[in-house]
């Protein structure tokens, strides 16, 4: 009797067993591996999660002993002397002998007017003088004649004196013709408008056999003359600022016609006033023009070198907070988290400012806080910035 095919199958039977066995370990394996692979997945999410939370932040450190920075404003030309001619008199323009552009000197004729009318006023003057003239010579021989016949009792003292005193009412009519004849002599002479100083023409509104009519600065404008060999700058300085401009104090511009090339002009006034509507006090500098480059009505930009304030820890502007509680910077302690503090600015640069108070130079700042921060909050700082020199 054989035993063989049993054998054989039992060995079959343990050889499927053991393959049950193994491949049931390897699914607890795989199973348990995913479990263990899904938790630490878990768990590095839960960390990026808390990570995200908490806001990221520049920071900064306020800079001490910074320079003063610059104070840009726009700013106008005007001449030195400036003065439109009108006419004095009345008549018909019979020459003009300058045009727009042209140097003249202080007295200098710019044109000449033909006055036909107050010609005949001045003959009238002068024939009424001599007729008054002759009339007090009249009355002055007269009255010495009855003076004489005083003497002889001829007369009576009341017929001199009513002689006497027609005499010197003559007499006074004269200096009244003399002075009416004066008058139109002197007004004869605007007949010929002249320069009134150094200077050039920058207008003219007339010409040959256009009526003149004197308008004592109401009627048309004849002519224009400017001394541009100096020019008055003219710039509105903001009112906290207004203590560092001094007179003697000197500030540089361009101009748009010749881009890069600076021009230095000297404070020569100020106004000690503050315009209401603007918060500006109005400055005067003069500036040199010996080569003409320079235009009245040109419109400059003028920048005024500020001197440091001491004592003054310099910020970017970014960095600062206007909201309902006023002026503040978000700062952050040693343990990262954020504390708000009031300050007040001595300086605007632009894109720094110098703080005068509410801040230390050991405080760390944060540099464009985001929307939402508030008290307390914890904060990743990334890497502190250097000083805050650099601002301004």
């Amino acid at each position: 009797m054989s035993f063989e095919p049993t054998s054989r199958g039992a060995l079959a039977q343990r050889q499927l067993s053991l393959a049950g066995i193994i491949g049931g370990a390897l699914a607890i394996l795989i199973v348990a591996g995913g479990v263990t692979l899904r938790a630490k997945h878990g768990h590095q999410i839960k960390e990026w999660t808390e990570a995200q939370a908490v806001p990221s932040v520049n920071v900064v450190v306020p800079a001490r002993e910074v320079p003063g920075g610059a104070l840009d404003l726009p700013g106008r030309l005007e001449a030195f002397e400036s003065a439109p001619i009108y006419a004095r008199v009345s008549g018909y323009l019979k020459s003009w002998r300058v045009d727009i552009g042209t140097p003249v000197k202080a007295g200098e004729t710019l044109a000449e007017i033909e006055t036909p009318e107050l010609d005949q006023q001045l003959n009238q003057a002068r024939a009424d003088l001599a007729s008054a003239k002759a009339d007090a010579e009249l009355a002055k021989t007269t009255a010495a004649r009855w003076q004489s016949l005083l003497a002889s009792d001829s007369v009576s003292h009341q017929e001199v004196d009513e002689r006497s005193q027609d005499a010197a009412s003559k007499a006074a009519r004269v200096a009244a013709a003399q002075a009416n004849l004066d008058r139109l002599i002197a007004t004869k002479a605007f007949a010929k408008i002249v320069a009134p100083f150094d200077g050039v023409i920058t207008a003219r509104n007339t010409d040959v056999g256009a009526l003149i009519d004197a308008g004592g600065g109401t009627g048309p404008q004849l002519f224009a003359v400017s001394n541009v060999d100096r020019l008055r700058v003219y710039v509105r300085v903001p009112q906290e600022y207004a203590p560092v401009i001094r007179k003697g104090g000197t500030g540089t511009f361009t101009v748009p016609e010749y881009p890069g090339k600076r021009f230095t002009a000297t404070v020569v006034g100020l106004a000690d006033s503050v315009n209401a509507a603007s918060g500006t006090t109005l400055v005067q500098l003069l500036v040199d023009n010996p080569d003409h480059l320079l235009r009245p009505g040109d419109f400059v930009n003028l920048r005024f070198t500020l001197p440091a304030r001491a004592g003054a820890l310099r910020v970017p502007a970014s960095a600062l907070i206007f909201d309902e509680k006023g002026l503040r910077l978000a700062t952050v302690d040693s343990r990262d988290t954020v504390h708000y503090k009031s300050v007040a600015i001595v300086q605007d640069l632009g894109n720094a400012v110098d703080i005068g108070s509410g801040l230390t130079d050991s405080d760390r700042v944060i540099d464009a806080p985001p929307d939402g921060l508030v008290e307390g909050d914890r904060v990743q700082v990334i890497a502190p910035k250097g000083k805050g020199a650099n601002h301004g």
